[in-house]
């Protein structure tokens, strides 16, 4: 099982997680099987989260996906995401 985590700071959560929502049925064709999305304790604008893939090959696709690069700038993302891959063990 390969995991992204993803950890960036939002304009507003609640529009961030519109779109978020809104590109589900996209995220699942490009092979995510599983996804969660935290808020920091005090800073609900401060979101961290994962996506599951089967394969290291579909969670790297994901992330430098035209889908993912245009749906951050849609929500609001500020600055430059941290990004990074890990196998499940």
């Amino acid at each position: 099982m390969a995991t992204l985590f993803f950890r960036h700071n939002v304009a507003d959560y609640a529009a961030w997680r519109k779109v978020y929502d809104e590109i589900e049925p996209d995220r699942k064709s490009m092979g995510v099987s599983s996804h969660g999305v935290y808020q920091a304790d005090g800073s609900p604008n401060d979101v961290t989260g994962y996506h599951e893939f089967d394969t290291m090959e579909h969670a790297r696709a994901f992330a430098a996906s035209d889908l993912l690069r245009d749906g951050m700038q849609r929500a609001g993302v500020q600055g430059k995401p941290d990004i990074w891959f890990a196998n499940r063990s």
